[in-house]
């Protein structure tokens, strides 16, 4: 095995790691242990001696500290699972080499292209290379770069006991994308004091504010009946969820909307005469616009039920994460830390929000302070999706520059 941070992301993609949402088990599917076993593998190769995968899916691993002051222990956290949105098996990574700009057409379904005029960070990769899919599944930058970035971190540290640090947990996760990948983990055994999640985009990026997010499931009964004696009685179910999705506010999608502002997204439609369902997800940055969003959705449901008098429905809101800010605020030296370390390894560092969650959100409230920093990866979740080589490299140097301010500052 070769071990630079291209080599080990190479070998890690063509791991099928997608989780599934319909899956009741923990991980949702066995398949990301395989990915597990290897980083538990190449983690021991590297002396991280208690590398372990656990029966949940969660692979665990320590950087001992080489320094006499006591230092905050800290944890480096990525994902292993890949999003159901695009296929993640039988990945076929592709390496433009000296990217010399213009667009790039994907040598699998040459309909796929990345347009410059899409990903206007391709301005910033002359020169660079860039790792691509054939266009036929998606890469699993998101979060495969994040794994390769943290071993090699950790590889450079053992290797360069020059270099003092604390204490640094490892953290892999599984279902981060459906939105589980912190149910099983044992924050007593990783026993870290804060966190950083490697699952940023740009390089330089540093986030310490997510989406505050709900799930709302519709459940609704119409009345079924016979369509040769239907006048006047039958009330169709699965119509009575098309007239509420019709009616849902055009402004107030994730296709409208961008920055600060929330959004309605339906995620889910099934249904029959009788019974239909809607599954949709709801995001803002503060509470009080989840609840308003809510509001909003339910009052669209009884205008519609209205309409369909002997007809009825349920209404279910679960709460998935909430803005990880809300800690992270009072942790200021934590987001301090990332930003000095950005700089260290010749970034401007540019703190930013999510309009979305990682682990940390999560994390967070769970006890352990976790803002995101970047991986290098763009257009996550689809067959666009793309990552340079050097952008990966300048997040090994982030993390290695992050030990060492954080062993410099105690």
């Amino acid at each position: 095995m070769t071990d630079t941070v291209l080599d080990r992301f190479l070998r890690y993609v063509v791991i099928d790691t997608q989780s599934d949402p319909e899956s009741a088990s923990q991980p949702s599917t066995e398949k990301q242990k395989n990915l597990g076993r290897l980083l538990v593998s190449e983690l021991l190769e590297i002396g991280v001696a208690d590398a372990h995968l656990d029966e949940h899916g969660y692979v665990y691993g320590t950087v001992p500290s080489n320094s006499d002051k006591a230092v905050p222990v800290i944890c480096f956290c990525s994902h292993m699972d890949t999003a159901p949105d695009s296929s993640g098996l039988n990945v076929k990574p592709q390496i433009v080499r000296n990217y010399a700009g213009g667009d790039i057409t994907l040598v699998g379904d040459t309909t796929r292209v990345i347009r410059v005029s899409d990903h206007v960070e391709l301005a910033n990769q002359f020169g660079n290379e860039i790792v691509t899919t054939d266009g036929t599944t998606l890469l699993g930058a998101d979060d495969k770069a994040g794994l390769a970035e943290i071993v090699s971190a950790a590889k450079y540290l053992i290797d360069n006991p020059d270099i003092r640090h604390g204490t640094i947990k490892l953290l892999f996760t599984p279902d981060e994308e459906i939105g589980r990948g912190v149910d099983k983990v044992d924050l007593s055994k990783l026993g870290a004091q804060f966190g950083y999640t490697v699952d940023g985009e740009t390089a330089g990026d540093v986030e310490d504010e997510t989406f505050s997010a709900d799930g709302v499931e519709i459940s609704l009964t119409g009345v079924a009946m016979h369509p040769g004696f239907a006048l006047g009685r039958m009330e169709n179910a699965a119509k009575i969820a098309g007239t509420i999705l019709s009616r849902l506010p055009s402004d107030m999608g994730p296709e409208t909307t961008s920055g600060r502002q929330g959004f309605i997204h339906p995620v889910g439609v099934s249904g029959s005469m009788e019974k239909a369902s809607l599954s949709f997800i709801i995001r803002d940055f503060d509470t009080a616009g989840l609840v308003e969003k809510e509001a909003l959705l339910e009052a669209i449901v009884r205008e519609v039920m209205q309409e369909f008098p002997r007809s009825s429905y349920q209404f279910t809101v679960k709460e998935q994460y909430r803005n990880m800010k809300q800690v992270l605020d009072k942790h200021p030296e934590i987001v301090a830390n990332a930003e000095e370390a950005i700089r260290r390894a010749g970034m401007e560092p540019k703190r930013g929000s999510i309009r979305g969650g990682t682990d940390g959100s999560r994390l967070s409230f769970m006890g352990l302070p976790c803002p995101n920093i970047f991986a290098g990866g763009h257009a996550f979740h689809s067959p666009l999706e793309w990552i340079s080589r050097q952008d990966m490299e300048k997040a090994v140097k982030t993390l290695v520059e992050l030990a060492r301010v954080w062993e410099e500052r105690a």
